[in-house]
């Protein structure tokens, strides 16, 4: 740890921070996976380099002395700014760097719209492997992905930004119980509700001049992808994001009543992250999401 005059002890910096949050040269080490003997030689380091006492004991205690605490508290928020910078920016290296971590706070636009199409994708990128992650906590600068796509969650780092879709909701049914019906058939079919959307229903009722006595309330589903499989084959509705049934209308599984369709307010965004490894194919992947999107619209139901 041998130091030029005016070589400033960066990692005893850093070390002497860790003593003064944890308390005492015991815990630092263990907060930083450090024998003790190691933090007391950094400590000595830099009493050496600032000319005074960081610590003092009282009795079987060691307290910050008066410098110390005047000296921790002035640098432990620029030290945290400069790991977090340095965390944020960090470029991670993968074996394969022809690949992109796509993660998502919308499990079934992932499962019913985006995987579907991600052949497409990496055809067009020459073979880029695209894994898909989903979660619905806050992204921290630690996490490992390269682009965000999400309704809800904001991003503390730097990134570009897309706005891929605003979100329109509309009424479906099994073609067998709603082909040639009108508004007025959710009177008397079940709509089921999704736990982790309770703003859907309530928006599309009041779009519709609507109110939850209009309607018979059906079963309950935590998420929209587990409740696509029950009205596809039971006799019940569904209030859902248009781009999440879209295909399914297409292909005829599922109707759509007409004049069901209502905005929702609610609009889908993609983050390519500055640190990713490849940042152009991330923010290719978030340009070709856009024009993804715009395709999914559906024809208005007659």
């Amino acid at each position: 740890m041998a130091l030029e005059d005016d070589e400033v002890p960066l990692n005893a910096i850093r070390v002497f921070v860790a003593i003064a949050r944890e308390g005492s040269v015991t815990r630092a080490a263990s907060a930083l996976g450090a024998t003790q003997s190691s933090v007391s030689r950094y400590l000595a380091v830099l009493q050496e380099y600032l000319g005074t006492g960081l610590i003092e004991r009282r009795g079987r205690r060691s307290e910050l002395t008066e410098f110390g605490r005047l000296f921790a508290n002035t640098v432990a928020e620029p030290l945290d700014t400069v790991c977090f910078t340095a965390k944020r920016m960090r470029r991670r290296t993968r074996p394969e760097r022809n690949r992109l971590v796509v993660r998502t706070s919308l499990s079934t636009f992932a499962y019913s719209f985006l995987i579907p199409n991600l052949q497409a994708f990496s055809a067009e990128m020459g073979g880029v492997i695209v894994d898909v992650i989903s979660s619905l906590s806050p992204p921290t600068s630690s996490d490992d992905f390269d682009i965000l796509i999400t309704r809800d969650l904001s991003l503390i780092e730097p990134a570009d930004d897309w706005e891929i879709y605003n979100e329109q909701l509309v009424c479906v049914g099994s073609p067998n119980h709603v082909n040639g019906k009108s508004l007025s058939v959710i009177r008397s079919l079940p709509i089921l509700n999704i736990t982790s959307r309770p703003d859907i229903l309530p928006t599309w009722l009041r779009a519709m001049n609507l109110n939850s006595n209009d309607i018979k309330s059906g079963a309950r589903y935590d998420h929209n992808y587990l409740a696509l499989p029950a009205v596809m084959t039971g006799k019940c509705l569904l209030v859902a994001p248009e781009i999440i049934v879209g295909d399914l209308v297409r292909g005829g599984v599922l109707h759509v009543i007409p004049g069901s369709r209502t905005p929702s307010g609610m609009q889908y965004r993609a983050y390519a992250v500055d640190r990713s490894d490849s940042p152009e194919i991330a923010r290719a992947f978030c340009r070709w999401l856009v024009r993804l999107c715009k395709k999914a619209a559906l024809p208005e139901a007659a």
